[in-house]
């Protein structure tokens, strides 16, 4: 069987997080604070460039609300949208999610073809009726998107404002959500959602590449409403302490907390439904390519899941037929009787790859939304964009 070494993403995360204490720590580590200085200094430029009017801001003539996180990694921003265009759906509002298709291929030409009315530029994942793309040209969270709000329509654009203008036009849409928008200043926006991971809040205080920041914390003061997710351990020391290092940055916007929730176990093999209880004691091994897979393993853990083995993979991995053949090897070998992932990574695992071995059972995980504090402010946001 294949070594399992860590990827390139792997082992930086390990290096600006500290962990790594090998030659890379000495001589690296130099270098990485150096470049995070100067990407620190050009995008406060840019920022300011916007501020001050120099850089051209564009408005599509509709609602625009950006959710987006002043890290990288996963910090929940899927769910934090599909729970937003839910509640803004049903307040009466024609929503479109805007995404710029993160590591989306581009279609064949026999798919063009056959598709007069497809975009080359802005890909309609969803005409808010049906799903028109796979995975791998969608990429995996319009995908996921799409899939679960079949009433929202969902487009993608590496140019969001030709993408946002796209949808207007061509679904008459009156509220576009900005996936992943908050370092995307190009499009105005009348509200900006801003998320943080509870488990590493602030990328270690330090910008790319010597860090996680994408942007210096003084971006922060651009939120009107910030979600700290992944709150499932979060202690009301803990949670204060956040707050006021956010209040040092921004004194006006509604702080709220969420947590995951899980649902149910969902076959990747057969789409049948499990409860979670299922997991009392179970033997599983865990497969993830997420940014941040911990806590993944940590809320299976919770439910009793006994986790004898676990492979994690970059994030937006595209499992290749040897790989879910060695994962089904290595779940065999460690006596694992299931195999569990999370909902983005079952788009990108193969339904046929593996049968022949007779492999354990391949679940997702269905995770839930739950605003723990601050519930209120978000209703008040959504009934104030509905009344418009």
């Amino acid at each position: 069987m294949r070594k399992n070494k860590l990827s390139r993403e792997q082992k930086w995360k390990k290096l600006v997080s500290g962990q790594d204490r090998t030659w890379r720590r000495y001589l690296i580590w130099p270098l990485l604070l150096a470049a995070g200085k100067i990407y620190g200094a050009v995008i406060k430029l840019r920022n300011r460039l916007y501020e001050k009017g120099y850089k051209k801001r564009y408005w599509p003539g509709c609602h625009v609300i950006s959710v987006g996180n002043i890290t990288v990694g996963g910090t929940g921003k899927t769910p934090v949208v599909a729970m937003l265009s839910r509640a803004l759906s049903k307040g009466g509002r024609k929503v479109a999610i805007v995404s710029r298709g993160y590591k989306s291929h581009s279609p064949s030409l026999r798919f063009r073809l056959k598709h007069k009315e497809f975009s080359n530029k802005t890909k309609v994942v969803c005409d808010g009726k049906e799903l028109l793309l796979s995975p791998k040209i969608a990429g995996d969270e319009p995908y996921m998107l799409a899939q679960e709000l079949k009433n929202v329509i969902v487009v993608t654009d590496p140019d969001r404002v030709r993408g946002a203008r796209y949808a207007m036009r061509e679904f008459g849409v009156d509220t576009i959500i900005l996936d992943d928008g908050m370092q995307h200043m190009r499009l105005r926006r009348q509200n900006d959602i801003v998320l943080i991971d509870a488990n590493c809040p602030f990328g270690y205080g330090r910008i790319l590449p010597a860090g996680l920041l994408r942007e210096p914390l003084e971006g922060l003061k651009r939120a009107d409403h910030i979600f700290i997710t992944k709150a499932e351990n979060l202690t009301e020391e803990k949670y204060q302490e956040l707050v006021d290092e956010i209040r040092l940055y921004n004194q006006e916007a509604d702080i709220l907390t969420c947590q995951y929730e899980p649902e149910k176990l969902i076959s990747v093999h057969t789409e049948k439904e499990s409860p979670v209880s299922l997991l009392k004691d179970l033997p599983i091994m865990v497969v993830t390519g997420i940014a941040q897979p911990d806590g993944f393993v940590k809320i299976l853990e919770k439910q009793g899941a006994n986790v004898v083995c676990k492979r994690f993979f970059p994030d937006h991995h595209r499992f290749r037929r040897y790989e879910i053949e060695e994962i089904y090897e290595t779940a065999k070998n460690f006596g694992a009787q299931a195999v569990l992932v999370t909902e983005k990574d079952a788009v990108r695992f193969s339904k046929h790859a593996g049968q022949e071995m007779s492999p354990p059972p391949v679940y997702y995980l269905k995770v839930a939304l739950a605003i723990k504090k601050g519930e209120e402010n978000f209703v008040h946001m959504v009934e104030e964009i509905c009344s418009r």
